[in-house]
């Protein structure tokens, strides 16, 4: 080659540039094959193609420049993967977007990831990263989009992110961040959107964010900030979402409000300590779409014009503290009519007063939810209701509404839950309610209603629940009620007037689980086809005129577990048969009977039986303290005359005192108690002194809390006398419902016993050394925290750590998700009248020495029989937590029964065996918990769960001849496939297609023998 020639410089540099060229193109294939060796699972087969046989420029999920075929994008979004993030992704130095959302990487983000300085975005979300956010990434100054939320990240925002001044999203929420948030955030002048929900961060929000001149969104809910709102975030004009929910921000809102943010369509800041009144500007809020306060302190009338909002959908005002007292102030509903697009209008809870306007005719037609429970309305029922026919719950429920319940609510055809308990209406049921044939639960009781139960109710043929108790209908019980074949959770008729017979087709409701007419004047023997509900658990036929012998049917109904037969006109005598049912409470009180009383089974245990009043009856166990049965004539015709006579009178006084007390109870409307008076029922809670807690807290120290909830916070306790260690749950008094948990929490456990609840010790209810008020609930001590704390451990921040805290094996998971069953189980079916717990989730289950699990906070809980007050067993508001409440029954808190905590229980045990929380960004657009578990069944379910319950080393059985590890992987598979099988049984949308709790138990049990037998199995063949 002429060297000498005058193209050879040009030549020269020609070659070499195609070298250079080659050797970066090179590089790249090289980071993306390190980046593929440390993908250790890929579902979809997406890194097939990166082979030899293509350009890596054309690999699915790489995107190349046009003019130097470097790569400028690596999406892998959504692709299942699982792994970690290789470093030499930092080699691919033109690359300008990663986006690995919703895949399952783990471990750190790499710092080399600081070299890429051509980075524009960074998508990580919905992943499992780990550690602390890399400082370097501030060196990508370009960056724009920095979304990692949904993760487990930990430590600080880092300070050099201050550089970032081109960034435009940052998105870190849903990880376990803590600090404070970083006032240089106020900077980075280009911010659009700054997202820090769901993190563990505290202290005062910067004033400095009021420079944030272009934010358009802001949210920083969920975590533990304090403090006010800064005046000048109120300025930021551009801001459309304001989402500062389940903090500890107090304060009030500016008057300006609705002024100074011309914008805004989310405002959310439920669950805080916000006072003062709603300010009126906000009737300038014309764009407003959601708008949700509730759970504060706010006063005052409501005086807000929302006319102008035609793109409002969800208001949510519950809880909130509203209302001025006035004799009217729900003038405010007018101007909701002009919100063509509402859809839930939840205005429960508070203190609104005054009449329904018949401007509710004029709401939209596309309102689904509508609830003013727990208020302080009056009037009658605007006719005018009917008109809102996309319906699906209408709750009214404790209020002071009189007249009658308009025909006209025959119009919703799409409703599911009626809702008018505790109030005054009078007058018939319309027959008209016969046409809702998507009615699932009708609550009437607690009213003045009269007149007959309209037949046509026999057309509802979904209808679970029908509860019409405490009011004054009569006639005849029709028929045709016992045609729903699907009435299967509760009948309550009770404290009424019915008369005549119990129809035979009662034998229909094959399905029906509670069963209550007590209190009536209903006569004839009791039917035969009452055997025929073979799902019937309580039965309560106590207070009228049955009469004839005990049926036989009660022999072969194994299910049923409380009858009570009491104050009737029944003979004969006690059948032996009784002897051998799993009944937990029996009362046979005030009847005919004669002759012996059986001493075995539930006749051996006096605190659960009831024979007071059958002056017949002779034998029995000696601490019924009965007259012994005599074998023959002779012995009685040894009673002198004048006993006979004196015996004759104090049975005519007894029997006159008995009557007064039974027209007393009439006349009270009380309901009859149908708990036994055993010894172990504590007449009240033992009480405690506010000094002895205050002492034992060290004051009630913040070094010894251990949690806050939403009535009260739980302190450390150890008392000096004998070291016990205690858990304190100190109640709110100012939050707007405190009071009713703390009664409904003491009602719940007070008679109840069960080793996977809680126990409470005792209770405080007095005064503090200022003379205010002062609630307290002393439980046993659960050294390992909640099962929250197990689950998302990275979540806790390591100085609120007292325990050194592990991932959870999957034994250990299935006996935590037994124990909670079997609770969840007493409850339900157990108890003399059915708890409801209403809340159930991770931070409400605790964990003892030895990890067995104890559901605690019944602060929300309810008694599904109502009883004598209807005041400590009604609604204390919205029942739940959001995402472990069931859809389906949203809006209807904890009157949706039973079938609710078994939702909440398929959604926790779906989060024990994923790790996911139902309330992940990534579950939007109709994808949630049970959706994402369904369709991994049955081929995907490793993609989904826990990966530590892969590498389980409880998996390991044993070795083989060579000394390799043998595995027991397929019964891991089964038992995960059948763990989330059950979650998503338990979790159905509808409430009748839920799986039954009792069998919940048996299935886990199976499945924790699947677990169990391969190792037993192992152990035989060594021993041999």
């Amino acid at each position: 080659m002429n060297t000498h020639s005058p193209y050879f410089p040009s030549m020269l540099l020609f070659v070499i540039t195609l070298l250079q060229v080659a050797a970066f193109e090179e590089g790249d294939r090289a980071a993306l094959q390190a980046f593929k060796s440390m993908i250790s699972h890929d579902p979809q087969g997406i890194l097939n193609s990166w082979n030899d046989s293509h350009h890596f420029c054309e690999w699915e999920g790489i995107t190349c420049g046009r003019r130097h075929r470097r790569v400028t994008a690596l999406n892998m979004r959504s692709k299942a993967l699982r792994g970690s993030l290789s470093p030499y992704i930092g080699n691919l130095s033109f690359l300008r977007e990663i986006n690995l959302e919703n895949n399952t990487i783990q471990g750190e983000i790499p710092r080399e990831f600081g070299r890429l300085l051509r980075l524009e975005a960074l998508f990580l979300s919905n992943n499992s990263l780990a550690g602390k956010i890399p400082a370097n990434l501030s060196y990508c100054s370009r960056l724009t989009v920095l979304a990692l939320p949904y993760n487990k990240l930990v430590g600080r925002i880092p300070f050099e992110f201050v550089s970032l001044y081109k960034l435009k999203r940052l998105a870190l929420h849903r990880n376990s961040l803590t600090g404070g948030i970083p006032p240089f955030l106020g900077n980075l002048s280009s911010l659009e959107l700054l997202s820090l929900g769901a993190n563990s961060f505290g202290g005062n929000i910067p004033d400095s964010l009021g420079q944030l001149k272009e934010l358009e969104a802001l949210g920083i809910g969920g975590n533990n900030l304090s403090g006010t709102i800064p005046h000048s975030i109120y300025n930021l004009s551009f801001v459309e979402i304001f989402s500062v929910p389940q903090n500890q921000l107090h304060g009030s809102l500016p008057t300006s409000l609705g002024l100074t943010f011309p914008n805004l369509k989310y405002f959310q800041i439920d669950q805080n300590f916000f006072s003062g009144s709603i300010p009126i500007s906000l009737s300038n809020a014309s764009k407003l779409e959601v708008f949700q306060i509730g759970k504060n302190n706010f006063s005052g009338k409501l005086s807000v014009n929302f006319g102008s909002m035609k793109n409002l959908s969800f208001l949510n005002l519950y809880s909130s503290n509203l209302g001025s007292g006035e004799s009217d102030e729900m003038g405010f509903m007018n101007s909701l009519a002009n919100c063509s697009k509402l859809r839930v209008l939840r205005l429960g809870g508070n203190q609104f007063r005054g009449a329904l306007p018949h401007s509710i005719a004029n709401l939209s037609n596309q309102l689904q939810i509508l609830a003013l429970g727990d208020n302080q309305l009056y009037g009658s029922i605007p006719s005018g209701i009917g008109n809102l026919v996309d319906l699906y719950l209408l709750e009214m429920e404790e209020n002071q509404f009189t007249g009658a319940i308009p025909k006209e609510l025959g119009k919703l055809l799409k409703l599911q839950g009626l809702d008018f308990s505790g109030n005054h209406l009078s007058g018939e049921i319309p027959s008209t309610l016969g046409n809702l044939s998507s009615l699932f639960q009708i609550f009437l009781n607690n009213n003045n209603l009269s007149g007959v139960i309209p037949s046509s109710l026999g057309n509802l043929k979904r209808l679970a629940y029908l509860e019409m108790f405490e009011n004054d209908l009569s006639g005849t019980i029709p028929e045709a009620i016992f045609s729903i074949s699907y009435l299967s959770n509760s009948l309550n008729l009770a404290e009424n007037h019915f008369v005549g017979s119990i129809p035979p087709r009662i034998g229909n409701l094959k399905a029906l689980r509670s069963f209550d007419v007590s209190n009536n004047g209903l006569s004839g023997e009791i039917p035969i086809e009452l055997g025929l509900c073979s799902s019937l658990e309580d039965i309560y036929l106590g207070g009228n005129f049955f009469h004839g012998s005990i049926p036989s049917f009660f022999r072969t109904s194994r299910g049923i577990r409380k009858p009570d037969l009491s104050r009737n006109n029944l003979s004969g005598q006690i059948p032996l048969f009784l002897e051998a049912l799993s009944l937990e409470f029996l009362n046979l009180s005030f009847n005919d009977f004669e002759g012996k009383v059986p001493t075995k089974g539930i006749f051996a245990n006096t605190s659960a039986i009831s024979v007071a009043g059958c002056h017949r009856l002779c034998g029995g166990i000696p601490e019924l303290q009965l007259p012994k049965c005599t074998e023959n004539k002779s012995s009685n015709q040894r009673i002198s005359r004048s006993l006979k006579i004196l015996i004759s009178i104090v049975s005519v006084l007894l029997g006159i005192v008995m009557l007064s007390f039974f027209i007393f109870s009439w006349h009270k409307r009380s309901r009859p108690s149908r708990q036994p008076s055993e010894p172990m029922i504590r007449k009240a809670l033992l009480k405690m002194s506010y000094k002895s807690l205050l002492k034992a807290t060290d004051g009630f120290s913040s070094t010894n809390l251990i949690g806050v909830g939403s009535f009260g916070s739980v302190y450390k306790g150890v008392f000096d006398e004998d070291g016990t260690v205690v858990a304190i749950k100190v109640i709110n008094l100012q939050r707007q419902g405190a009071s009713k948990s703390f009664m409904a929490e003491c009602k719940a456990l007070k008679n109840i016993r069960h080793k996977n609840l809680v126990r409470v010790i005792t209770s405080c209810s007095g005064v503090d050394f200022q003379g205010n008020d002062f609630k307290a609930i002393v439980y046993k001590y659960m050294p390992n925290g909640s099962l929250e704390k197990w689950l998302h451990p990275d979540a806790i921040p390591q100085r609120d750590r007292e325990i050194e805290i592990q991932k959870l094996t999957l034994l250990q998971r299935i006996s935590i998700a037994i124990d909670v069953a079997s609770a969840l189980d007493y409850l339900h079916q157990h108890c003399q009248e059915p708890i409801l717990h209403c809340d159930l989730k991770p931070s409400n289950i605790l964990l003892d020495n030895d990890l067995s699990a104890h559901i605690g906070d019944f602060g929300l809980s309810r008694f599904y029989q109502a009883v004598s007050n209807p005041t400590v067993s009604s609604s204390i508001g919205v029942r739940g937590t959001i995402g472990y409440v069931a859809p389906a029954e949203y809006g209807l808190g904890s009157e949706v029964s039973t079938n609710g905590d078994v939702y909440s229980y398929g959604i926790l045990l779906l989060e024990m065996v994923t790790t996911k929380k139902p309330t992940d960004v990534m579950f939007e657009g109709g994808l949630n918990l049970h959706n994402f578990a369904r369709m991994a069944l049955p081929d995907h379910v490793m993609d989904i769960v826990d990966p530590i319950l892969l590498n389980d080393d409880e998996v390991l059985v044993g070795t083989d001849n060579h000394g390799r590890s043998q595995t027991r992987t397929n019964s891991t598979l089964e038992c995960l496939i059948s763990m989330l099988r059950i979650g998503v049984a338990c979790s159905m949308e509808s409430p009748q297609d839920r799986m039954n709790i009792t069998n919940v138990v048996h299935e886990l049990q199976s499945v924790k023998n699947i677990l169990l037998e391969p190792k037993t199995m192992f152990n035989k063949q060594t021993d041999n």
